[in-house]
């Protein structure tokens, strides 16, 4: 296999999309002259369908970037500064080997060196592999990676057994289409041209949002629910289901667990409570309800900002209801998704090696400005000495930004940072270590839209003295002296291994079929009805509408509505202070803080900015083009106000994620998030977040 380590010189090369993205594109890269000139979307897959968003087209300049990091980097400014001198590999993996052998051998022991990564690449062995048994031998504290998707898929498997969906491609069968809490052509690109089909079939598609995003824009209705709230509509809906007999019966009592119990906790969401809750007319939660009930085959497409608050799990489990009380899962184009990702049956016990690891303290990555300020690490045990991170940037992604950055600031963390860019985060390195793009290393990625394998091939030479994550750890292991045969495996080597597992879901996915086509479907049918006839993945195989392992998490068996922590009707002296909720998703041209440094899109993106409502801007004296200042007790950040209806009252918008050093005052929307967690998986609560919003002087 030697032999296919070496990219070719001039022409189309297979490749993934390595985002944090459901559609997970199959690419084409043309080479000529051994630079990479053009990415596409495979026109032969059938998910991809020959197109790339407008984030991915621009990964070639991404790769080519002028700021791009080509060698390794030693700190001589002050921590954030981001003034750093270049420096041989030898001289950076010599002394950053020292520093972490010596906190290895203290008191403190290696406990007190902290990984910290998440979905900066979504392949299994630059972002899983060689790295987590790098730091399993090493006996370094473990980090739960949470930041993201960890409270709707407990949700999921409390309800269904496993965060697994409905298939994409039976959308097309579908006779009603809920998009619930996802902004599909941003975030989801790929699964909008199936939304189209099955409006072409005559189904109605409609936003469940509190925003009137670019997808609610280009949908048949725009439901504005207040933020939060979704699983009261959820309970809303049953209870007109159950209370008009629109339920399955049949569906109920043979593949279902606690239906008699949901009916009779549904009664306690009469229409006109539930229009309370969430800001939605009753009568317009009843016609919701019959619409649904009265289909056949509703497809209900939700997404994770809906679970970025107090209640998150449980919202999810109630939405993941629905389909069972209604039987919709038996046909395509029917049922929930949230995620594919649960088909994928890689062998990531043998990717990860956790059994390598001593017992060692697990820290939650969204409390990182804990871990770094506590002198337990905010768990107990060592003071977190050593922070090594990769594939992401917390200095921006992480909540509470403000005690992030003080604990980056201490004069005694020594922080590695393995990076493609000078990030806010790489600002604060002791050590930056430049990193292979996707186009320069191999990798093997499953995805979370749709049920395709899909292989990346390096269609370039790295650039400068880049190096993969993998190689990256493979060195730092043989400096420090780790010895275990499992270090030494490369890279192709490793993708065999996350190949070698006997599930039967994976039957057919082989290296030579990667290598040949560039990606597979994993073996279920096309459309792939997972619960078609029951066969939960729960403990009694039935979809749980009474769950015993939810009970014993302390939470309500039953589907019940949680509010949010900062919930404006019961968080009411909170509220009197700062009474809008601060809703703070990425721009439409960044994927989380990727390629807020492609200039082109930072430019489409303007500036940060503030979407309010004109009823909330008025009484606030401020009009569009204002600078405004968002502000609560952890913290505020400026934008510029956009005064506009596409939001509703009393909520207001802001992108998420700008690196700071490309805002006027330094800051970002994370400024004034918490690190408080979700009911189920302790997970982020982003959206969870009441501001108030002033003219800034």
């Amino acid at each position: 296999m030697t032999s296919l380590m070496a990219p070719p010189v001039t022409g189309i090369v297979r490749g993934a999309c390595p985002h944090d993205c459901p559609d997970t594109c199959a690419m084409l890269v043309t080479v000529e002259d051994g630079r990479a000139v053009r990415v596409a979307g495979d026109p032969d897959h059938p998910y991809t369908q020959g197109f790339l968003c407008a984030k991915v087209n621009r990964y070639v300049d991404r790769t080519y970037h002028t700021d791009r990091l080509l060698h390794p980097l030693r700190r001589v400014g002050e921590k954030g500064e981001g003034k750093f001198v270049a420096v041989s590999w030898d001289e950076a993996l010599g002394e950053i080997a020292a520093r972490l052998n010596e906190i290895r051998a203290s008191g403190d022991g290696p406990q007190a060196i902290l990984p910290y990564s998440y979905a900066g690449t979504m392949g299994y062995v630059q972002s899983q592999s060689m790295d987590r048994r790098f730091f399993h031998i090493l006996g370094a504290s473990k980090l739960d990676r949470t930041i993201c998707s960890k409270a709707g898929s407990v949700g999921m498997q409390m309800t269904v057994g496993a965060n697994v969906g409905a298939d994409a491609e039976g959308m097309p069968e579908s006779d009603l289409v809920l998009l619930w809490g996802t902004n599909t052509l941003t975030s989801n690109p790929h699964l909008w041209p199936f939304v189209l089909e099955a409006r072409k079939r005559g189904a109605p598609i409609i936003a469940i949002d509190p925003l009137k995003t670019r997808t609610a824009e280009q949908c048949d209705e725009w439901i504005p629910i207040r933020p939060g709230t979704d699983g009261a509509l959820a309970l809303g809906m049953m209870q007109v289901l159950f209370a008009e007999g629109l339920e399955d019966r049949d569906y109920l009592e043979r593949f279902t667990l606690g239906a008699d119990a949901l009916r009779e906790r549904v009664r306690e969401y009469p229409p006109e409570r539930v229009a309370q809750i969430t800001g939605i007319p009753a009568e317009r939660v009843v016609t919701l309800a019959r619409q649904y009930g009265k289909a056949k085959a509703a497809f209900v497409r939700i997404n994770y900002g809906l679970q970025r608050h107090g209640g998150a799990g449980m919202a999810v489990r109630t939405i993941a209801c629905l389909p069972a009380v209604t039987g919709h899962w038996r046909r395509a184009g029917g049922g929930i998704q949230l995620s594919t990702s649960a088909n994928f049956k890689f062998n990531t016990t043998a990717l990860e090696r956790a059994d390598l690891s001593p017992p060692v303290r697990t820290i939650n990555m969204i409390r990182l400005g804990e871990a770094l300020t506590r002198p337990d690490g905010g768990v107990g045990g060592p003071p977190v000495r050593a922070l090594i991170v990769y594939n992401s940037n917390p200095a921006a992604v992480a909540p509470e930004r403000g005690e992030v950055l003080r604990g980056l600031r201490r004069p005694d963390l020594f922080t590695v940072v393995l990076e493609h860019f000078q990030t806010d985060t790489a600002d604060f390195a002791d050590f930056v270590l430049p990193a292979t793009t996707q186009l320069e290393h191999w990798d093997v990625h499953f995805a979370y839209g749709h049920h395709y394998a899909t292989l990346n091939r390096p269609s370039i030479a790295p650039m400068g003295e880049c190096k993969p994550n993998s190689e990256i750890f493979r060195l730092l292991a043989d400096r420090m002296g780790l010895k275990h045969a499992v270090l030494l495996d490369d890279d192709l080597a490793l993708i065999k291994q996350a190949l070698e597992t006997s599930h039967e879901k994976m039957r057919g996915v082989t290296m030579d079929g990667l290598l040949e086509k560039g990606w597979q479907r994993i073996n279920v049918p096309t459309p792939f009805l997972p619960f078609a006839e029951g066969a939960f993945l729960t403990p009694s195989g039935k979809c749980e509408f009474y769950s015993q392992r939810v009970k014993e998490m302390g939470l309500d068996p039953l589907p019940t509505f949680t509010p949010p922590f900062e919930f404006p009707d019961t968080a009411t002296e909170l509220a009197a202070r700062f009474p809008l909720t601060l809703i703070s998703s990425p721009a439409h041209q960044f994927l989380n803080t990727t390629f807020v440094n492609v200039d082109s899109l930072r430019r489409a993106a303007r500036e940060p900015e503030l979407v309010i409502h004109p009823k909330d801007a008025e009484p606030r004296g401020i009009s569009s083009g204002m600078r405004v200042v968002v502000h609560n007790d952890r913290g505020e950040f400026l934008a510029v106000a956009r005064v506009q209806e596409t939001v509703r009252e009393a909520t207001v918008w802001a992108p998420s994620i700008w690196w700071g050093k490309y805002s006027v005052d330094g800051k970002n929307a994370n400024d004034t998030t918490s690190q408080r967690e979700t009911d189920m998986g302790h997970a982020p609560v982003f959206y969870d977040n009441l501001v108030e919003v002033s003219a800034a002087d």
